[in-house]
C-alpha cells in the first residue's frame, strides 16, 4: 500500500508506511499561520482512530477489506498546529494503514452564496 501524496504546494514532515495496529509518531514545528495535514489510507475490515495532540484533533475512518481506500485528507487550522506533537493511531491488527503529515497553507472557506433575495 503506498503512502498518501499531498499536493505540490504542501511540505510533507512525516511518513509512515503499512502498518498493522496501532502506533504514534512525532512532527516538528511549523510556521505561525500554517495548517497541519493528515492523510491516511487503509486496508481491512475496521475502524481506525486517529488524534493529534497537543491540539485534542481527532476522527475515525471505517476500512473495507476488498481494496485500499482513497487517501483520506484532514486539514487542521486551529490554534496551536504550529507547534510539535504527535498523530496517534489506533487499528486492529485486521487493518493495514499508510499515513503521510504534511504542513500547508489552510484552505479557505467559501462565502455562501447570495439568496438573491432582498431584505
Amino acid at each position: 500500500m503506498k503512502t498518501p501524496e499531498l499536493d505540490d504546494s504542501e511540505t510533507v514532515v512525516a511518513r509512515h508506511g503499512e502498518t498493522r495496529g496501532g502506533g504514534t509518531f512525532e512532527f516538528g514545528e511549523g510556521e505561525k499561520g500554517d495548517a497541519l495535514i493528515i492523510a491516511v489510507r487503509c486496508q481491512g475490515k475496521g475502524e481506525i482512530e486517529v488524534s493529534v495532540k497537543p491540539v485534542n484533533v481527532g476522527f475515525t475512518l471505517e476500512c473495507v477489506d476488498s481494496e485500499a481506500s482513497t487517501s483520506t485528507y484532514n486539514q487542521v487550522s486551529v490554534a496551536g498546529v504550529e507547534k510539535k506533537g504527535t498523530v496517534s493511531i489506533q487499528a486492529p491488527s485486521s487493518v493495514r494503514w499508510s499515513m503521510t503529515i504534511g504542513r500547508g497553507e489552510p484552505e479557505q472557506a467559501e462565502a455562501p452564496e447570495p439568496s438573491g433575495e432582498a431584505e
